[in-house]
């Protein structure tokens, strides 16, 4: 019988050597989140992070961020390979083209990789209420902010959890992410293809990986915070004139080039002037953002609803061409002649009506200046031919 060879023992310098890659690797990773501050962008990066060569070196990972508004927990990105073969292609291009974190975090690369990948389609529905139960695999480890790893003679366990019937693996770790010891979101991360089992340096790594994320997912969204304050309109809480005039400017270029068409509706409320010398402008201000309310409900999802100033509106209406533009434009001024808004003083509810007018890029105008002054125009046209109706350019 041969001796056998008994395994080499692991000596200090390999621990050193060990630290300091996983070091270095953290190093990276960190840089890396502080290059943007866009959401999207921050998550794209953490989840490249957690699936590169470069870096934790899964090969499937899922973020879910916590939903404050609808109380759950909703898929917001996922990165993977859809099959073996497609896993082998990608490991050989980055290997042949000695690709570094660097260059797979570039944002062109974002809507490449993960917009239409099978991964994110199998569990972009998976939304996980609070008010489930907690056995749970996500809420288990969102409420307990502790990591929970899942081997390959335990995931049967499992197999009736609803993200395991979404996503199908042999062995996986949730993670939570934290910010000042709050979880705000989750990565599931797994080896469906190498089946390189999840070790402890794995999970310590990924760990110290998610408590820079938290971090930088919640620097992100009050950045977004901020920078949506900025664009908002303090009364009604739409879009403001500069948001406006640069968001026009980015859809007229947009449509340029995809040969599309753009419908842009003004709309000033008649005899505003009389509403605040009557009842005075904090009532004035009351119908403002009933206005307001109006207006977002009876847009679409993909326009841009705007306070122009003072009791101007403006909707950008985007791939919206003359007929379909008007056909939104009168229905707003029809609900609105319909709207009973608080009554002031001893008044009845008051009945209020709004000129609107409508051009089109670029049947009436080509530029932005010019769009912006046919529909203005037409919208006094509407004024001096009696108010309460909708005229085009």
């Amino acid at each position: 019988m041969d001796a056998q060879v008994p395994d080499k023992p692991i000596t200090d310098n390999d621990e050193l050597t060990r630290s300091l890659r996983e070091l270095a690797v953290l190093y990276e990773i960190s840089n890396a989140m502080r290059t943007t501050l866009d959401l999207e962008h921050i998550l794209y990066i953490i989840l490249t992070s957690v699936t590169s060569h470069t870096g934790l070196g899964f090969n499937r990972a899922i973020l879910f961020l916590e939903n404050k508004t609808d109380r759950c927990l909703e898929p917001t990105m996922a990165i993977g390979p859809e099959s073996l073969e497609d896993a082998r292609k990608i490991w050989e291009y980055i290997s042949h083209h000695g690709q570094h974190l660097d260059d797979l975090i570039h944002k062109e690369k974002l809507d490449q990789n993960i917009s239409h990948g099978t991964l994110f389609k199998s569990i972009e529905k998976l939304k996980i209420p609070f008010g489930m139960p907690e056995n749970s695999l996500l809420l288990t480890a969102y409420a307990k902010g502790k990591p929970m790893h899942i081997p390959q003679e335990k995931i049967s366990q499992y197999a009736d959890d609803p993200l395991l019937q979404a996503f199908k693996t042999n062995e996986l770790v949730v993670m939570p992410l934290k910010a000042k010891d709050r979880v705000n979101g989750l990565i599931i991360a797994d080896n469906l293809y190498t089946r390189k089992p999840i070790t402890e340096n794995d999970l310590r790594m990924f760990t110290m990986l998610a408590n820079q994320a938290g971090l930088a997912i919640e620097n992100s969204r009050l950045y977004e915070l901020i920078k949506h304050k900025s664009h908002t309109d303090a009364i009604t809480n739409l879009w403001n004139h500069g948001f406006f005039q640069d968001t026009l400017s980015k859809e007229i270029a947009q449509a340029q080039n995809t040969q599309q068409t753009i419908s842009l509706i003004m709309i000033d409320i008649d005899n505003f002037k009389k509403v605040n010398d009557t009842y005075g402008h904090q009532n004035g201000d009351i119908v403002l953002k009933k206005m307001a309310n109006i207006l977002r409900e009876s847009s679409r999802e993909g326009d841009y609803v705007c306070r122009y100033g003072g009791e101007e509106f403006s909707i950008i209406l985007t791939q919206t061409n003359k007929d379909q533009g008007f056909i939104i434009a009168e229905r707003i001024r029809q609900r609105i002649a319909e709207y009973c808004f608080p009554k002031f003083s001893s008044e009845e509810h008051l009945k209020i009506s709004v000129s609107v007018g409508l051009a089109v890029f670029p049947d009436h105008a080509q530029t932005k200046e010019t769009l912006i002054a046919a529909a203005d125009k037409a919208m006094y046209r509407a004024k001096l031919s009696g108010k309460n109706q909708t005229c085009v350019a």
